[in-house]
């Protein structure tokens, strides 16, 4: 059975798996008025003061099967085991098509964090089997790519094909910064995937930064130099790592 935007038979499927997700529900209606191959696309990593930008790029090529739509929505509305969860279904979906692109820290700092995005977008959506029709992205600049595009501000919540974007993003990059925290450990990137939370701060000023740090952020740079301003007292990429989460691996 396929669900495409009928949003009560999401409410009801998660209701009957014991899941709590918001009552706003992303369907497959802005996808379904569209002919063909339908990629939709989000970045994560935007944020953060260490590691490459992740992005993916997911084309539903059947619609999407009843029993996995309610466990797809904005990553960041999910706990960790809810996006590892809605990630595990979407490998062994047969009908999800996934790509995923990255851009390491040297082109964050050469090209700037917008930009580098719009370039991870780009890498996953070369990644698919076959290119898309069009491409659905989240939020309001659309990546450079050879079909059209349509941007969709807050995509992640409202489009099916977007919500599993950016999980398959989130769930990568978190990977990838645990791998690298075993390698740069004392940043805790297994538990903060070098957000700058009070723990990194802080470790910054103790350690430094390490070359997977994003030099070209003012908050890594203050840090690194020992000058923590008022707000990080008060809380207390390189190319191979791209190409490795760029290859899944």
């Amino acid at each position: 059975m396929l669900l495409f935007s009928k949003k009560k038979s999401f409410f009801l499927g998660a209701a009957a798996a014991g899941i709590g997700y918001h009552a706003v529900m992303p369907d497959f209606t802005i996808e379904s008025q569209h002919k063909g191959r339908v990629a939709g696309i989000d970045e994560a990593g935007r944020g953060p003061l260490a590691g490459p930008v992740l992005a993916a790029a997911v084309v539903f090529t059947a619609g999407v099967p009843a029993a996995l739509a309610p466990l797809l929505d904005d990553s960041k509305k999910l706990t960790p085991e809810q996006r590892l969860a809605a990630y595990r279904a979407l490998q062994q979906c047969s009908t999800a098509e996934i790509g995923v692109g990255a851009a390491s820290v040297a082109e964050i700092a050469r090209l700037n964090i917008l930009q580098a995005s719009l370039l991870a977008m780009a890498r996953a959506v070369l990644r698919l089997k076959v290119p898309p029709d069009m491409a659905l992205v989240d939020g309001n600049r659309p990546p450079p790519l050879l079909c059209p595009v349509r941007c969709v501000v807050g995509g992640d919540a409202l489009c099916l094909s977007i919500a599993a974007a950016s999980i398959v993003a989130k769930v990568v990059r978190d990977r990838a910064m645990a791998r690298l925290a075993l390698r740069f450990p004392g940043y805790g990137w297994d538990r903060n995937a070098g957000y700058p939370t009070g723990m990194h701060r802080d470790a910054l000023i103790r350690l430094g930064p390490t070359r997977h740090h994003r030099l070209d952020f003012g908050t890594v740079r203050r840090l690194a130099a020992r000058e923590p301003g008022p707000a990080d007292l008060s809380q207390g990429a390189d190319v191979t790592v791209a190409r490795r989460v760029s290859a899944g691996g």
